[in-house]
């Protein structure tokens, strides 16, 4: 078995999620009369925790009793917007079956909730193809802590030097690098200039494969 593996984020990096995320909240919102823009979603909710979206958003404390009731809210309205749109980012399923063959060990670690996670997964029909399943219940602390990812390295049996992260915002490729991981920036979401400076970057999978990804560790 190789003592290499690739960690995928979810949102923006499976799937480009987030212009469904930004629909379900933009309903969200109207429900509670919170104004919102474009520039406010690009700074304060990609790939951020939904308890710092929603204290930014409401602009106060939210008791966690509180904040389950609304996260729950907002990411069954994503699930419902998003359950028939499900599509991967171009060349991922194929780059999948291409870490497979070549017996990399891979795995998920998203901030998002385990129902949002298991609706992919499922969609997919890749869960099985990955060693390690992590989601925002299964972690104490949050990207960009690198909790999720030194989590995942453990349950795959391989060292965080050894393991490759892809990523698409500020806070979990911060994670993957504070990880002391290998991380490629996924440019769905942002660009170059708007995130920390990463091993490599992709617009897409059709842009790397098993090959590039042992380049990469080798530099490391």
């Amino acid at each position: 078995m190789s003592n290499y593996a690739v960690i995928f984020d979810m949102d923006g990096v499976i799937c480009h999620t987030n212009p469904y995320h930004a629909k379900a909240f933009e309903a969200f919102f109207k429900k509670y009369n919170i104004e919102s823009s474009e520039e406010e979603f690009q700074e304060h909710m990609y790939g951020k925790h939904n308890s710092y979206i929603m204290q930014h958003f409401f602009k106060r404390t939210i008791a966690p009793d509180e904040l389950i009731k609304l996260e729950f809210e907002k990411e069954e309205l994503f699930r419902i917007i998003y359950k028939d749109q499900i599509t991967p980012i171009p060349g991922y399923l194929e780059f999948l079956e291409d870490l497979k063959r070549n017996d990399l060990k891979t795995g998920v670690a998203t901030s998002a909730p385990k129902e949002n996670m298991d609706l992919i997964l499922d969609a997919l029909h890749i869960r099985s193809k990955m060693g390690s399943i992590l989601c925002s219940e299964n972690v104490s602390h949050h990207k960009p802590h690198p909790e999720v990812y030194l989590t995942s390295a453990n349950n795959l049996q391989v060292e965080p030097k050894n393991c490759v992260v892809f990523e698409d915002s500020f806070s979990g490729i911060t994670a993957g690098l504070n990880a002391g991981m290998t991380v490629v920036g996924v440019l769905s979401t942002h660009t170059k200039d708007q995130l920390p400076i990463c091993h490599a970057y992709i617009n897409d999978y059709t842009e790397i494969s098993t090959d590039k990804i042992f380049e990469l560790l080798k530099r490391a």
